[in-house]
């Protein structure tokens, strides 16, 4: 017989409907809503969060042989292919700014959104550990693992300082402006690795899928090239469609803050910018909702 007690800390009584002998279960199950999401227990445990993004920034440099060198190789690497594809041989437009530097300053908020995406989705299994072990907030876990992309997005805007230097190119007065489009390339990878880290703790093979979704998306994202080629490539009726991919607004809103190019469609960067926050608002949903059930999938 199943008999539900209306808290954890109810007394041993036995109801006067159950048979002597019979076998009960008591379930504990929380009163709050699945969509409640606590936020207040984040600050609470803010100090499990510093933790958790330095041991992964640690384990991601330790016993590596160039260290930190790696966040600038990557980035510097993919310029270098896009600019000899792209800039030298398909010779797309560059709004007037040497190509590898156009290039570069795409690759910093990718390379972060999808390394963040990445970390994210696996961030559940591979603490899988913590959540059978002891309470906290679930949603710790996937914003530590987005948090420590910035640790090589720092070391990749000192190298975008020195390209700049190099090409004669002076920061705008919008460059701090940054900051805000950062934020929503953070948002982005969270929004999404929150869907896609909930469905992994059940279907285990959609890390493998998460490699080519980051490949296709980067080709849908103006990385590669510019505005202008946009607005050449994308006819105007597909625009609308085009301005879905939240990416969009964060390239080419911080290509805009720090190198002064043309944002591209007013209307493409605001549809990017409401596509964010659906999808940061529906995997915050889905997430909770599925949080119930994690220390039994794991």
């Amino acid at each position: 017989m199943r008999t539900e007690f209306p808290s954890a800390l109810a007394e041993n009584v036995v109801p006067a409907d159950v048979k002597p002998g019979a076998a009960l279960e008591t379930v504990i199950e929380s009163r709050e809503p699945w969509f409640a999401l606590k936020l207040r227990d984040l600050w609470t445990y803010r100090e499990l969060l510093f933790f958790l993004v330095w041991r992964d920034v640690k384990v991601r440099y330790k016993q590596t042989a160039l260290g930190a060198a790696w966040a600038v190789l990557q980035p510097l690497l993919a310029m270098l292919v896009f600019t000899l594809l792209f800039g030298r041989l398909a010779k797309l437009p560059s709004d007037n700014v040497p190509y590898p530097l156009l290039v570069y300053t795409a690759l910093l908020p990718w390379q972060l959104f999808a390394f963040a995406l990445t970390e994210s989705t696996n961030s559940l299994v591979t603490n899988q550990h913590l959540i059978r072990k002891v309470y906290f907030p679930r949603l710790i876990i996937p914003i530590s693992s987005v948090l420590v992309g910035l640790v090589d997005f720092a070391i990749s805007l000192l190298v975008l300082a020195g390209m700049m230097l190099y090409y004669g190119f002076r920061p705008q007065p919008t460059a701090l402006l940054f900051l805000p489009f950062l934020l929503l390339a953070i948002l982005t990878a969270l929004g999404i690795g929150l869907w896609l880290s909930a469905l992994n703790i059940k279907y285990r093979d959609v890390k493998y899928v998460i490699p080519f979704v980051t490949q296709f998306w980067m080709l849908a994202t103006p990385v590669a090239y510019s505005s202008k080629a946009v607005l050449q490539l994308v006819p105007p009726q597909w625009r609308f469609l085009y301005g879905l991919n939240p990416m969009v607004g964060v390239v080419e809103g911080f290509r805009w803050s720090v190198l002064g190019t043309e944002s591209g469609s007013g209307l493409m960067m605001g549809i990017s910018m409401v596509a964010v926050l659906v999808v940061l608002v529906g995997g915050l949903a889905y997430f909770k909702r599925m949080e119930r059930t994690f220390a039994d999938m794991v």
